[in-house]
């Protein structure tokens, strides 16, 4: 199979674009630039039918950023064959990369030793980096189940994705006792101190036993200040979920099912009790914690992020503890909440302070109920993309003539599935209902 610049089915959406917002708006423009780089430039099909996706300009596939990617093409997917073949096989690859190393995040092509750095961690040459992130398990099981609730298509899930499952459901208890389990180290030398973990590499010292499992780095692939990444663990409950409905509608496995499900409530009951800012007034979420009460208040662009959470299927969006969280990351009680000339919004540690990620304009955006505001943001990411028409990685909020990573095939996707959100066309979830099958 061969990846095609444009499918009917996306040209039939370009056109909707087009007519919804008119012809005095970029938004079209920037819409049909954002989804031809995607299919033009990232995306590599091999002759066993998996997908490799690099992230952009940097030549290595992310399983967080490859999944996000393709998330809008699931809209696409329900009317193309080929589209939910390019996502199969994305799955299919992504899979057999857990399977090399479930503790990496980033990887090569081809085993040829590529590597961001020579780093002091368990390295194989089909790594280009190892940094343990929870989010990097989660996202290719969501856009697997996902693609099931959106096509119908059920192809994907073969013994080899049920053999990943379990270990992604393995590293997962494994974690929830770092400091005595865990075999995982990490050190990076002559860098900043977010690319690298403290005590040799375990990282800082969090308690075990209390039902969260422990992240080495952020979605940003910072290193986390607090080993417990609250947003990582709300998605790795809610993937939990979708791993026993998988495992007992698909595999008929109902003691997968029940393992995963029963790993799922007790890291909801874990977010639920050891995740929330004490002593406020209203109960509002932190971004980390390590147990032994020290926690974090902020919020980072990266996906998933605190602002995502019914994006990704933990709440509703009407949720209080949602609520009350978005108002404190949406201040200045967020030191990476930005205010400048051309925009505010979040920001992230891993860009200069000042700059805020079009990713979290655009959630801020799909994660509102007011419609005045989501075209709002819109109208924003218009103004800010310098001329490119395009998204990047992070803009100056006092002048976006300035900004990183001019080639961002993420953010693209980001803002494309917010422009199909403001048209009305959605990721079909648990939360919006509407799945589908394929007829």
């Amino acid at each position: 199979m061969k990846v095609r610049e444009c499918y009917r089915a996306i040209e039939d959406k370009i056109a909707l674009v087009r007519e919804k917002f008119g012809e005095n708006s970029r938004i079209p423009e920037m819409f049909e630039n954002c989804i031809s780089n995607t299919l033009k430039t990232t995306i590599r099909v091999h002759e066993d039918g998996s997908v490799y996706m690099i992230t952009g300009d940097i030549p290595a596939m992310w399983l967080r950023d490859s999944a996000c990617q393709l998330r809008p093409f699931l809209i696409f997917a329900r009317e193309d064959s080929e589209i939910e073949e390019l996502i199969c096989g994305l799955i299919k690859k992504q899979m057999e990369c857990i399977q090399i190393d479930p503790y990496a995040n980033a990887f090569n092509e081809w085993a040829d030793g590529n590597c961001w750095e020579h780093d002091k961690t368990e390295m194989k040459p089909e790594l280009w980096e190892r940094k343990y992130e929870v989010d990097s398990l989660c996202y290719p099981v969501q856009i697997s189940y996902l693609l099931w609730k959106n096509t119908g298509c059920t192809r994907h899930f073969t013994p080899e994705w049920l053999a990943s499952a379990k270990r992604i459901c393995s590293v997962f208890r494994t974690e929830q006792d770092h400091e005595n389990s865990s075999p995982y180290l990490f050190e990076r030398f002559h860098c900043v101190h977010t690319d690298t973990l403290s005590r040799g590499g375990k990282g800082a010292l969090v308690k075990s036993g209390i039902g969260l499992t422990w992240s080495g780095f952020r979605p940003s692939d910072d290193s986390c200040v607090y080993g417990y990444l609250i947003p990582s663990n709300m998605l790795a409950a809610v993937i939990l979920e979708n791993m026993s409905e998988i495992a007992e509608t698909v595999y008929r496995d109902r003691s997968f099912s029940e393992e995963t499900a029963a790993l799922a409530r007790e890291i909801r009951e874990a977010v639920e009790h050891c995740g929330v800012v004490p002593g406020e007034d209203k109960e509002f979420y932190a971004y980390e914690v390590d147990g032994f009460g020290e926690y974090n208040v902020m919020d980072d662009a990266n996906l998933p992020s605190l602002l995502s959470m019914p994006y990704f299927g933990y709440c509703g969006k009407d949720n209080d503890r949602y609520r009350n969280t978005r108002a404190v990351i949406l201040s200045d009680r967020n030191p990476y909440y930005y205010k400048g000339k051309y925009a505010e919004g979040i920001g992230s540690a891993h860009t200069p302070a000042g700059y805020i990620w079009p990713i979290a304009l655009a959630m801020q955006a799909m994660t509102s109920d007011s419609e005045e505001e989501k075209l709002a943001i819109l109208s924003v990411l218009e103004r800010t993309d310098a001329g490119t028409g395009m998204m990047h990685e992070a803009f100056r909020a006092d002048d976006p003539e300035i900004y990183t990573r001019p080639w961002f095939s993420w953010a693209n996707s980001v803002f494309c599935e917010l422009v199909l959100d403001c048209c009305g066309f959605h990721v079909m979830s648990p939360l919006n209902e509407g799945n589908v099958e394929r007829e």
